[in-house]
């Protein structure tokens, strides 16, 4: 395939995942229709169908997108050479920042589970932002040991009902404050 038909294929393909998106967010799932999509997108049924066997797929390749720009903007804002409890804090910040993208809570935290199952997100999420969490945890409890992955998946969720909150109104500096305060009582109750 030439340099043009690829960049045209990956321009298709950005297309459909754009509309998608714009559209998942505006209608949910269940009420987005292909036909709309492609009408957005400005592209054929089978254009769509050549690049995702399905609707479900396109929504799934909305999503891995999503939960891939969230884990970016936590990589960039968490330098650990400020050390490692200022990078989950920073990390923290940046998730919150990254959630308030409008549509990306309901996205990934309310349609993804329901549309693709809760292992299918779950894996999706270690991957991403809970792979740079479990990183950053790792750096600042070391002596966590075993309970490494579980206080990874639980402050995980703690993070997904934050920003569930946050963009229902909640103020995102308040859960800010109580996400270092439960990593400074971690450190504390480890390191008695």
């Amino acid at each position: 395939m030439s340099r043009s038909n690829r960049e045209r294929t990956e321009q298709t393909r950005q297309a459909l995942v754009d509309a998608g998106r714009r559209i998942f967010v505006e209608k949910g799932y269940a009420e987005t229709a292909t036909p709309e999509i492609v009408a957005a997108a400005g592209v054929t049924r089978g254009a769509l169908y050549h690049h995702f066997e399905d609707k479900k797929a396109l929504f799934q390749a909305v999503i891995a997108c999503e939960a891939q720009a969230v884990a970016k903007a936590i990589e960039a804002a968490s330098a650990p050479e400020h050390g490692a409890r200022a990078a989950l804090i920073a990390g923290a910040s940046a998730y919150f920042a990254a959630m308030a993208q409008p549509g990306r809570t309901r996205l990934l935290l309310m349609e993804a589970p329901a549309v693709l199952g809760s292992p299918a997100v779950a894996a999706l999420d270690a991957e991403n932002a809970e792979a740079s969490l479990r990183e950053g945890l790792a750096a600042f409890l070391p002596e966590a040991g075993a309970l490494l992955d579980p206080l990874t998946s639980l402050l995980s969720a703690s993070f997904d009902r934050a920003a569930i909150s946050i963009e229902a109104g909640g103020e995102r500096r308040d859960y800010e404050r109580a996400i270092a305060a439960l990593l400074d009582g971690l450190a504390d109750h480890l390191r008695r």
